[in-house]
């Protein structure tokens, strides 16, 4: 009798844990990135679904005028000398678990990374680019949904 109710409870636990996790499906949205070393606040972003499945982040706003009037000079093919605002630079995001993964483009160098996505609750994203497909050699920014 003890060894059900501990499997019961075990059972249970499982899947409130399980209920409490975030669907990778509610990154689409407004979202405001912040720089991963000082922590502020840099753009806005808006990232949904397409009608092919995949997932995508558009840059709607950068708050550095300068930046703001940018283009990506440094890009290849379609987004060569393209305005910085308004560039799809999150692209082929594609649900892998409770992940996003796709690709993300630097503006600022043209290079493109891969790139993981998971929400951390409702109101916060992680965002990992990084050189290999695991996601040893980049780094992550946190983003607050935009109210």
């Amino acid at each position: 009798m003890r060894k059900i109710s501990l499997l019961t409870l075990c059972l249970f636990a499982l899947l409130a844990q399980v209920s409490a996790q975030v669907p990778v499906e509610k990154v689409v949205g407004v979202w405001e990135t912040y720089d991963d070393k000082t922590g502020k606040a840099e753009s806005v972003v808006k990232i949904f679904k397409a009608t092919n499945g995949m997932y995508y982040g558009k840059l709607l706003d950068i708050y550095d005028e300068k930046v703001r009037a940018s283009y990506c000079t440094k890009c290849k093919g379609d987004d060569k000398d393209k305005p910085v605002v308004g560039l799809i630079f999150m692209r082929e995001m594609k649900i892998e678990g409770d992940v996003l993964r796709g690709y993300l483009l630097d503006p600022s160098s043209g290079n493109t990374y891969y790139g993981a996505v998971s929400l951390v609750d409702e109101n916060k994203l992680k965002l990992r680019g990084s050189l290999d497909r695991k996601g040893v050699l980049g780094r992550t920014q946190y983003w607050k949904r935009s109210k």
